[in-house]
């Protein structure tokens, strides 16, 4: 299963990124590694996220002790491709991403 993290994707980890450094700037890396690894899981089992209320598309859910984050996500089964949509941090409300 391929998995693919575009542009504007990668630009919500930057914006993740930048949060957690004004907050503890040595565990900003950390954050974005997490998210990165926990995404990866896709690759392998692509339905483990939960369905996304209000989209045809799926989240998984990354607990990161007591902060957090969610990964909308697109699968496709035929494409065997899981195209990561949007990440935001769990207390954001929405997300931000061209469709």
């Amino acid at each position: 299963m391929k998995l693919e993290f575009p542009e504007f994707a990668l630009g919500d980890l930057e914006r993740i990124y930048a949060f957690c450094a004004e907050r503890d700037g040595a565990n900003a890396i950390a954050q974005v590694r997490l998210i990165q690894s926990a995404v990866e899981i896709l690759a392998i089992h692509p339905r483990i996220g939960r369905p996304a209320s209000g989209w045809p598309l799926r989240e998984l859910v990354i607990s990161a002790s007591k902060d957090g984050f969610v990964a909308l996500y697109d699968y496709d089964p035929i494409g065997q491709l899981v195209r990561i949509v949007a990440v935001r941090h769990q207390r954001e409300v929405g997300y931000r991403f061209e469709p």
